[in-house]
């Protein structure tokens, strides 16, 4: 749509923060009061409206689109939410090592190792790596702890771990990313490390790039959200 608006703005909403158009306040896709947490978060949402020149493009307001999920998405679904995210931790990328070739599978043990180290510090939930792509089963306490991890997350903290895990295959990525243990850059390197490893032999094509562009991105737009709202 066009951009209808000339003037963007931040006020005081249901206890939170709002983003106005022209004074209008902005309403949620589902058309609920759209209620920032932080005033710094409302000042970035603003920013991107008043970024949109001509047409108003959905896909560039990232933050937009992630307040949008956890007023309309998260908050009311909260245990569905939780019991998508919780399982990936049965199934954490970081636990699926390479057979072969040795140095990819010695370039995982290098960069993942130390994550798996963290969960078992941080959350008391240590994780059994393995190779190849044959199930490994984790410890019952080790799961149930990850999902405490999970539930105890505000809405705005469970929108972005949710993307974070569900973007990089990994619950300990995404647990990481939010405790600041690693930052969106580093999240992307990890969740990436296989498929860099192939671009380096074989070369990367442009559909890849905008796949790998989106990826970090997305990471990215995570990160921002858990700062912004903090405190």
């Amino acid at each position: 749509m066009k951009r209808f608006y000339k003037v963007v703005g931040v006020v005081p909403a249901g206890g939170g923060f709002g983003v106005v158009l022209d004074g209008k306040p902005i309403k949620s896709p589902a058309k609920a009061d759209l209620v920032l947490p932080s005033r710094a978060l409302a000042e970035a949402v603003a920013a991107e409206w008043e970024a949109q020149v001509g047409e108003v493009v959905p896909s560039a307001m990232p933050l937009m689109q992630l307040a949008a999920t956890a007023i309309d998405k998260v908050a009311p679904n909260r245990a569905l939410i939780i019991d998508t995210i919780a399982p990936y931790g049965g199934t954490d990328l970081l636990c699926y090592r390479a057979e072969a070739p040795a140095e990819l599978a010695g370039r995982q043990a290098t960069a993942w190792q130390p994550l798996l180290d963290w969960a078992m510090t941080a959350h008391d939930a240590p994780l059994t790596a393995t190779s190849g792509i044959v199930h490994q089963a984790q410890p019952e306490a080790s799961l149930a702890a990850l999902r405490a991890a999970v539930a105890v997350q505000d809405d705005w903290r469970l929108t972005a771990l949710h993307q974070a895990t569900a973007l990089t295959g990994s619950l300990v990525l995404g647990l990481a990313l939010l405790a600041g243990r690693i930052d969106a850059d580093e999240a992307f390197e990890l969740a990436e490390l296989d498929a860099s490893f192939q671009i380096e032999r074989w070369g990367e094509d442009a559909e890849a790039t905008a796949r790998r562009a989106a990826l970090r991105a997305e990471l990215k737009a995570a990160q921002r959200l858990v700062e912004l709202t903090a405190g």
